[in-house]
């Protein structure tokens, strides 16, 4: 009787020896593809989010030299007429992120910044110069110098920059989806993101 009482208890431990075994090879495969699910999601959106806008502007360049002291005066100027295309990109493929599969934690460590590319077209009218201050590279490069600031202030004051940081949360928001509906969690810059990514964003 204590034999096959023996026997019983050793079956009975085996079977839940599997059973463990089992589920435990069934978690670390579901785990493992979790993790190549959310590593193929932050590959998808691994490409530029483009916000472009055109930008018109009207330049007039002056420029004096005295010649002999003050009393005679050789001058220079130029009316630029530049259209410039703007674009506004995030390259989310420089997103740095770690996967910590034991507490089922996605971390973002960094967002790029956005890059900014302006393209302008110049057109010069009423051009005209001494003989003794002709126009030169310098004047051009002047040129184009000032009317680049000028556009920056420009595209820093419009909303470009606002749509694209809305299109590129969209994107960051979709983590915040894929790996909620999957039981993990996310966080950014050692937050804890609980619901809404822009907010946490925004307030960064």
């Amino acid at each position: 009787m204590k034999r096959v009482l023996v026997g019983i208890i050793v079956v009975l431990a085996g079977i839940l020896i599997f059973r463990s075994c089992s589920d435990d090879k069934e978690s670390k495969s579901i785990l493992q593809e979790n993790s190549m699910l959310i590593q193929q999601q932050i590959k998808n959106v691994s490409k530029l989010i483009v916000t472009e806008g055109h930008f018109a502007e009207v330049y007039n360049y002056k420029d004096s030299k005295e010649l002999f002291g003050p009393l005679l005066r050789a001058d220079k100027k130029a009316l630029v007429v530049v259209n410039a295309d703007v674009t506004i990109a995030y390259d989310l493929s420089k997103i740095e992120f770690r996967l910590d599969e034991e507490n089922r934690t996605l971390h973002i460590d960094y967002i790029p910044e956005p890059e900014i590319s302006l393209n302008p077209d110049f057109e010069y009218y009423d051009v005209t110069a001494d003989y003794l201050n002709p126009f030169d590279a310098g004047d051009y490069n002047t040129i184009k110098r000032n009317v680049k600031a000028s556009l920056m202030k420009k595209v820093e004051a419009s909303s470009l920059k606002t749509n694209a940081q809305n299109r590129l949360l969209s994107e960051l928001q979709k983590f915040y989806l894929l790996t909620n509906s999957m039981g993990w969690t996310l966080v950014y810059d050692n937050e804890v993101v609980k619901k809404d990514f822009h907010e946490l964003f925004i307030n960064d």
